[in-house]
């Protein structure tokens, strides 16, 4: 548009000054060579222009003849160079379709057309090629040579970690990884590959700064970074309890202040607080993660902050617990664990019945039958709430990859993937579970056994063994929950009516000959 308007303006300017001209006559006389030329002035400048435009059209001409063999190689170096193009297009798009032979054929085409310095893209066709071929040694090295090539050096390590990985070598992947991650931390895959290696060796500050550069590189979200420094400040904060404390706190305190309602974080927070006689302080972060969302190891810490405290002290904490959190189950059995060890029998009765009718879980029913047994020690009762307890739901436990853990852990043992553990019911039990407040009794149909003799009656009871007597303190609470499976599978196996004897039953040859067959795709 410029040099339009530039050529435009050249033009109105000529046209003006040949205006300018023809208002002012007048006339020019040439001698040359013993001749005078006579002449206007206008044709004198017309002349003079046309002289000007015959000269610039031979130069042009001249110019052009001494570049045309620079001109035509050009053109055919260029026509060269779209064939070329043209065939690494087609050769990775015939690789993206697992089609290797015309990816090795369009490699070859390519790499006589284009110099592989001149276009990087041909090596990692080359590459990819070797790979559908099942060649993974060449592709290795190829991928090799490719860390030369400052242009190439992430697409071969990337190329490497990916072999490692299939190779199952996790030492060499994470060192592809490392490599990559130093060079270019927004990339995901050398990010988190690094992250599960310092992770797995304790090393928490290199995988602090790690998350913090995938957080200025906006890798990954803001919330998502929070949690993922909590997360590590808090394995940091426990790995420093013993040898660093104050180092431990000041992790423990900033992981709770990115996530409140983490309640690892809060419980090791609080801990070290109160650790360092700062009660109160202890006690409002596990008020605020206790609001966010309940845990066992928050009332178990908030109830004992104090250890010189009475049991009815500890019930009132218990209590001012559940007035921060209403109507939920785990306020309930906080309250009820209290009260039973202050030997309120009633309040703890009325609080683990509250917490099964909120939430049927295998801990009420335990804790209900503890109560029943310090009440009443009626052994009857409590061998039905330890069944009951066998039937029900499991309860939260901390749960990665299938492993169930007692305790909180930053990564999963199986992945080593950060963040893995998650607070929840395990779900491996199978069985029926309890669908109301009392079990339904099955009918069963049993023969009448003859009546005994007296005297081998006696001597049958004098035989029996005695039964074993539950311990007070319910240390025997796992024996009765198994002696406790153990009669019911024996009771099962005692009520199933023996086969008929003129009945044999159909033989299995016949029955798999006499079953459909069913389609099954693999």
């Amino acid at each position: 548009m410029i040099r339009l308007l530039v050529f435009l303006a050249v033009v109105f300017a000529l046209g003006l000054g040949f205006a300018w001209l023809a208002d002012r006559p007048g006339d020019m006389i040439v001698t040359f060579n013993g001749y005078q030329y006579q002449i206007t002035l206008m044709v004198a400048a017309v002349a003079i222009v046309a002289v000007v435009a015959a000269v610039m059209i031979v130069w042009w001409l001249i110019k052009s003849l001494w570049n045309s063999p620079y001109t035509i190689s050009r053109y055919f170096r260029v026509r060269r160079r779209d064939r070329g193009y043209q065939a690494l297009s087609t050769g990775m798009i015939a690789a993206g379709a697992g089609d290797g032979a015309l990816a090795r054929k369009k490699t070859k085409e390519a790499a006589k057309l284009i110099n592989s310095d001149q276009e990087p893209l041909i090596n990692l066709l080359d590459a990819q090629a070797s790979l559908l071929e099942g060649d993974h040694k060449g592709a290795r090295e190829k991928f090799e040579r490719m860390l030369d090539d400052p242009e190439m050096r992430l697409l071969g390590l990337r190329g490497l970690y990916l072999e490692a990985e299939r190779l199952g070598d996790r030492n060499a992947a994470r060192h592809y990884a490392g490599r990559a991650a130093a060079v270019a931390p927004q990339l995901a895959w050398a990010a988190e590959s690094t992250l599960e290696e310092l992770t797995e060796r304790g090393d928490w500050d290199g995988a602090l700064k790690l998350v913090e550069a995938q957080k200025s590189t906006r890798q990954i979200e803001r919330d998502a970074a929070n949690r993922r420094r909590a997360v590590l400040l808090t394995a940091k904060a426990q790995a420093l309890v013993d040898s660093d404390p104050n180092a431990a706190r000041t992790a423990a305190l900033e992981a709770n202040k990115l996530a409140p309602d983490f309640a690892p974080a809060a419980v090791i927070a609080a801990d070290l607080v109160i650790r360092q006689n700062d009660v109160r302080k202890g006690s409002k972060i596990l008020e605020a993660a206790w609001k966010a969302e309940p845990h066992p190891d928050i009332a178990e810490l908030y109830t004992h902050a104090r250890p010189g405290d009475a049991v009815l002290d500890r019930l009132n904490r218990a209590k001012k617990l559940q007035e921060l959190k209403k109507n939920h189950a785990g306020s309930s059995m906080t309250v009820a664990r209290a009260a039973l060890d202050a030997q309120d029998f009633a309040t703890a009765r009325r609080e683990a019945e509250a917490a099964i009718r909120m939430d049927r879980r295998e801990g009420a029913y335990l804790l209900l039958a503890d109560i029943e047994e310090a009440e009443t020690g009626d052994q009857g009762k409590v061998r039905q709430l330890l069944s009951k307890a066998v039937r029900a739901p499991r309860d939260p436990a901390w749960v990665a990859d299938g492993v169930i853990s007692e305790r909180w852990a930053p990564v999963s043992p199986v992945t080593g993937k950060l963040d893995a553990f998650t607070w929840r019911a395990p779900m491996e039990r199978l069985g029926r579970l309890i669908d109301s407040e009392t079990d339904a009794a099955v009918p069963a149909i049993t023969a009448a056994p003859p009546a005994a003799p007296a005297e081998k009656a006696i001597d049958i009871v004098a035989d029996a063994p005695a039964e074993k007597p539950v311990p007070a303190n319910g240390g025997g609470k796992d024996e009765a929950v198994a002696e406790a499976v153990s009669e019911a599978e024996t009771t099962g196996r005692g009520s199933e009516l023996p086969p008929l004897p003129d009945d044999p039953g159909v033989a299995p040859e016949e029955e798999a000959e006499k079953s459909p067959r069913r389609f099954r795709l693999f």
